[in-house]
């Protein structure tokens, strides 16, 4: 009777001690995943500092976590590979974002990770077209879901036209440089660091800028990841916010690290950085103001149903509480 009971209080200690060791229920259903996946893109150049340096898989390596890179051409692509699960990490424009929230991608917006004047209207030298209003019945080339598509669909409402006063093109953005540059097209929604090339390389005209209606670059995670993992997420920010803090320490560096991923020449990489301000990475009010103020051209303009409930999309969309964590440590 006595080994009796001790072997049913050794079984019971096991149990227990099996069951603390147990991530709880609010705090996610696994212990880590086997590897985080993340993007880069060239128009988020602290995504390619994270990933020449390697601090991320440095820190993930002490729970045998792997890291996997995936680059993204643009936001609808980095969008395409989050609703398809083949990321956990993607950068976009906080508009497209909302656009892709608002058709059904399980995402959450986590972080910023640039305030960047990434995109205007572009034209060739000797197109004749100097301001918005003269995009009427022209060819534009633009790629659909991403924050230049929604800047052109913003420019023209500020001028009461809309998508169906001209023919939008759908290429994607290095596509769109090289149609604009054969005569293809008339004007491009343009993206750095395409955008930089053409007008420092092809004399190209920037010819309607406005930075506020660029949208901010920002980091969104699965909401499945995000809740399986939250401690991972805020993992993945840290790393995120050293690499930010690296690039405003190290400019130079920072320049060479986006030529060279981006193949660019430094003073096109330099003309991209120059209208990039990395210097808040907390997402929050600001940020939503932004979106909400696309959010309404978008359904204006029929990109997103007309009863679409923009503001509750955007409170779905936002989620400031990973970064809080981080910033304050």
């Amino acid at each position: 009777m006595r080994r009796s009971l001790w072997a049913i209080l050794a079984t019971f200690s096991v149990v227990v001690l099996h069951s603390c060791a147990q991530p709880s229920g609010s705090g996610g259903t696994a212990a880590a995943p086997s590897a985080v996946r993340v993007d880069f893109a060239y128009y988020n150049p602290v995504s390619l500092v994270l990933k020449e340096k390697g601090w991320l898989e440095e820190d993930l390596a002490q729970d045998n976590v792997a890291v996997e890179w995936t680059q993204s051409q643009g936001s609808n692509k980095a969008l395409e590979l989050l609703n398809s699960r083949s990321i956990d990490f993607g950068s976009t424009a906080g508009a497209a974002a909302l656009l892709g929230k608002a058709n059904g991608n399980p995402i959450k917006s986590v972080y910023v990770y640039s305030k960047p004047e990434w995109t205007a209207l572009v034209t060739r030298p000797d197109s004749g077209i100097t301001k918005v209003e003269d995009l009427k019945g022209k060819r534009v080339a633009a790629t659909k879901g991403t924050d230049p598509h929604i800047f052109l669909l913003r420019a023209l409402d500020q001028v009461g036209l809309s998508e169906s006063d001209l023919e939008v093109v759908q290429l994607q953005h290095a596509d769109g440089r090289t149609a604009l540059e054969r005569g293809d097209v008339d004007a491009w929604a343009g993206l750095d660091p395409h955008m930089a090339r053409t007008e420092l390389e092809n004399g190209s005209s920037l010819f309607f800028r406005n930075p506020d209606l660029n949208t901010y670059g920002v980091l969104n995670v699965r909401e499945e990841f995000a809740n399986t993992y939250p401690t991972y997420v805020e993992r993945v920010l840290a790393a995120y916010e050293k690499a930010r803090q690296w690039s405003l320490e190290n400019p130079a560096e920072l320049e060479a690290i986006l030529a060279n991923a981006a193949g660019l020449e430094k003073n096109v990489a330099a003309k991209q950085l120059e209208r990039t301000d990395l210097s808040n990475s907390v997402i929050g009010t600001v940020h939503k103001n932004t979106i909400l103020a696309s959010g309404d051209v978008l359904k204006k303009s029929g990109v997103i149903p007309s009863d679409t409930d923009v503001n509750a999309v955007v409170d779905s969309l936002i989620d400031p509480q990973f970064i809080e964590k981080v910033a304050v440590r």
